[in-house]
C-alpha cells in the first residue's frame, strides 16, 4: 500500500513565538496525489497508520492515527482517551512541505505545526 512519512514541526504559536523544529510528530499515512489523507487506502491499512510524538523535553511516544466519523486523532493508549490528540480538519488539509495543520494536544491546547516533509515510503 502506498504510504507516506510526514514530519510536522512546531510552527510559531503564542507559547512559542519562534516555533520549535525539535518538537513535532512523524506520521505514517496514505496520501492522495494532492497531499490529503487517502480515506479509502486508510480504511484498508489503518493498522499501519502510526504517529510518533517527539520533543527535546519528552520521551518519544508512539501511537496510531485513527478516525471517528470525520474527526482524525492520535491514539497513544487504546485503554484510555485522555491521552488522545485531535487534528483540526485533518481530512481536509494537505500534507505537503510548507503547509500548516493544527493539532490539539492532550491538555486541550491547539498548536500549529508546519509540514517539513512528506516522503513516499512504500507501495506503488
Amino acid at each position: 500500500m502506498p504510504m507516506s512519512r510526514i514530519t510536522l514541526r512546531l510552527a510559531r504559536n503564542p507559547s512559542s513565538p519562534e516555533g520549535n523544529p525539535e518538537r513535532g510528530y512523524v506520521l505514517l499515512a496514505p496520501l492522495t496525489e494532492e497531499g490529503k489523507i487517502d480515506v479509502d487506502v486508510y480504511a484498508a491499512a489503518k493498522a499501519a497508520c502510526t504517529v510518533r510524538r517527539f520533543g527535546p523535553d519528552v520521551d518519544p511516544v508512539e501511537g496510531k492515527l485513527k478516525r471517528h466519523a470525520s474527526v482524525w486523532y492520535f491514539d497513544y493508549d487504546a485503554e484510555r482517551t485522555s491521552d488522545d490528540e485531535s487534528g483540526f480538519k485533518l481530512g481536509d488539509h494537505r500534507f505537503l512541505p510548507g503547509d500548516y495543520v493544527t493539532i490539539t494536544d492532550d491538555e486541550g491546547t491547539p498548536l500549529t505545526y508546519q509540514v517539513s516533509d512528506a516522503v513516499r515510503v512504500g507501495g506503488a
